[in-house]
This record gives C-alpha cells, structure tokens and sequence, in this order.
C-alpha cells in the first residue's frame, strides 16, 4: 500500500530530526518528548464557545468545552473523549487541538479527561476513571447544560482503547450512548495480529513501542485477556452504541482495528469503519503537515450529527 505523500514528508522529516524512540526513554522524558511534538504537528486551536477546567469526582481532571456559536445554557450532545499515548502519555493539552475541532464540527459539548496513567497508575486506573467521567456526564446534565440523551464516547489510540471498553460497560450498566466512536483504537494487547508484521521500523509507532506500553500499563500477563484491557476478547460486542472506526493502513494496530470493527457488525451493531490506505498511526492529531487529518474529523463530526439529529 502507499503511503500519502504527506505521510512520505512527515517520516523523512522525522528522520531528519534524530529524535530518540520514545520506547528508549523513561516515562517522564517520554512525556516531554511527546509534548514537544506538538508544535510541529497540530495547527493553532480553534476558539470554541467556551472552556474550562475542572475535577470530578474521584479526583479526575477534564477540560469541558461548548462549541462557536452556541448558546451558554443550550442543552449540547456531549461526546465524552479520552486522549491516545499508550496510557503512559498525554493528558488534556496534548488533544485541546482535537477536542476543539470535534465541539465545532459536531456543534456540541466535548468533556476531555485526563485519566491516570501508567506505570503510576498500572490497569485498571485508567480504565476506571473513563468509565466514572462518562458516568458523571449521564448523572450531571444539567451541570454541564447537556443533553443526556445525546452522549457519546471517543478517543484515540488507547483513548480508543477505553472509549470502546466504556461502550460495553455502558451498556452492561443501561446506560444508552448514542455513538462510540473509535479512532486506530487498542483493541486486543495480545499483539497477535499481522499489521504488527507489516508495521516496522521508519514509524513513529511500531511493536516494540507498543510493547514498552504495554509493559508499563499492565499489571500482569493475565491482565491482557480481560475485556477491559483487550475490548475484543468480550464475550460479546452486541448491543453496544453504533460505532465510527478509523482506520490507518500503515499502522500496527490496524488488523485489529478492522477486526473490531468486523465483529461489531457481526454482533448487530451499526458500524462506520472509515479506512486511510495511505495513513499512519496518530495522523488525526497530525492537522498541520497531514491533510487527511481534517478529512477524519469532518467525517466523525457529520457522523455525530447525523446520529443526534
């Protein structure tokens, strides 16, 4: 498959840089170097209607924003967000530039969280702080002039991770999202699948970064067959929120990525998989140098719309 030649300008750029892997530094200097990418690669935020930053209970820290042009006490569909960086990195700033985009495109509210991360905070950390930020949007409505009836779950990468891991424990809970929407999502830690192969070195992400993720975020061999961990390995899918996956070809996690998206359908779930043949992992926050960035986002912004209107 080829690859965008915006994709082929971004690698040899990275190239250039001699930066160090991220799997070869210490968590704390991973962060550092993973934020100072930034600047390079997303383009100046969006204003939005408001923002604002706040904790929740259990201590938990989001960034609540209202889409340009709305209305301060306009009920707003929500969409729930849960950042990417392998669950060792990220936090509220490092997808500002996202969320902002996903409450305009969309015209709605965005509740961004910073869930713990590891190897501090070793599984299930994080994945108990997503499901307590998206339970206080179902029980805090009227506190974030929200629509409790348009709730929706999205992230990347690990966020993808736990925004699927979030829809499955909604649904076990009665809880009614409208939309789970999966961006190059974790879906099985197992690393058995072939893209993991294909994927190698010249990448930003590759299987020996998704290794040192791992390492850090379980707990124990035995943590990579639960559900909560590896969203794929549930006993069943069925009855979760009609999904958008996106998909990048030129990413380890896109195999399973698609076979998610695959058992999803079969299971009776209504499924969007949006596929990039010429993509990378992580371009939907790569805006400034990938133009298949906007593409993703405009493309989950209609989705969301289509499905509250």
């Amino acid at each position: 498959m080829k690859l965008d030649p915006d994709v082929i300008g971004l690698l040899d750029m990275i190239k250039r840089a001699g930066r160090p892997a991220l799997d070869s530094l210490p968590p704390p200097e991973a962060r550092v170097a993973f934020a100072a990418g930034r600047p390079v690669l997303q383009p100046d935020p969006a204003e939005v209607a408001s923002v604002r930053d706040f904790t929740i209970p259990g201590d938990i820290p989001v960034r609540f924003y209202r889409a340009i042009g709305t209305d301060t006490d306009a009920k707003l569909p929500c969409v729930v967000y849960y950042h990417g960086g392998g669950w060792v990195l990220g936090d509220l700033d490092s997808h500002d530039v996202l969320c902002r985009r996903i409450a305009n495109d969309a015209g709605c509210a965005v509740l961004s969280v910073h869930y713990r991360l590891a190897p501090e905070h070793k599984f299930p950390a994080a994945y108990d702080d997503a499901v307590a930020a998206m339970t206080f949007a179902f029980e805090h409505p009227d506190r974030l002039s929200i629509d409790p009836t348009k709730i929706a779950v999205a992230g990347d990468s690990a966020g993808g991770n736990l925004a699927a891991a979030a829809a499955l424990t909604a649904r076990d809970m009665g809880l009614t999202l409208t939309n789970q929407v999966l961006i190059y999502p974790v879906t099985d830690l197992g690393m058995g699948t072939g893209s993991y192969h294909r994927v190698t070195d010249g990448f930003p992400l590759v299987a020996r970064t998704m290794e040192w993720f791992i390492d850090h975020y379980l707990r124990s061999e035995s943590d990579k067959y639960n559900w909560r961990a590896s969203p794929l390995r549930a006993a069943t899918l069925a009855g979760t929120a009609p999904a958008v996956v996106v998909i990048a070809a030129h990413d380890p996690l896109c195999d399973e990525g698609l076979a998610y998206a695959k058992r999803l359908e079969a299971e009776g779930v209504l499924v969007d998989s949006l596929y990039f043949s010429g993509q990378l992992h992580g371009f939907i926050s790569m805006g400034k140098l990938l133009r298949a960035s906007d593409t993703a986002i405009r493309t989950i912004a209609n989705s969301l719309r289509q499905s509250w209107s």
